[in-house]
């Protein structure tokens, strides 16, 4: 089986950045996905947030794809960035989103 590239994006101070590292981090270990399949990108200014196309910190992209939208990015932001769950706004991407996405891209890549 080939392992994707799980990227995670944020910058320093990010108030959410924490707590989702930590879920995607959970995630990895109950599924037995070794850490050398994480990339940690800092983005450091609006200049590399631009030429990474960074969505907001924190961002979790599976090959490229961001983990919120299945897409790959076209725009950029240098922001915290908020998600909608079950009709609640937050900055924190829940473990269980995390578990699901990184089931149905691991079996999508079989």
């Amino acid at each position: 089986m080939e392992m994707v590239l799980i990227e995670f994006q944020y910058f320093n101070g990010c108030p959410n950045a924490d707590s989702t590292l930590h879920n995607l981090r959970e995630v990895m270990a109950e599924q037995g996905i070794l850490e050398t399949h994480l990339k940690m990108t800092e983005v450091t200014n609006i200049e590399s947030a631009k030429a990474l196309k960074f969505q907001g910190s924190p961002s979790i992209l599976l090959d490229g794809r961001d983990i919120y939208t299945g897409d790959e990015p076209t725009d950029f932001s240098y922001a915290c960035r908020l998600y909608r769950f079950g009709g609640e706004q937050t900055g924190v991407i829940p473990k269980e989103f995390i578990k699901a996405k990184l089931e149905q891209w691991i079996n999508h890549s079989i």
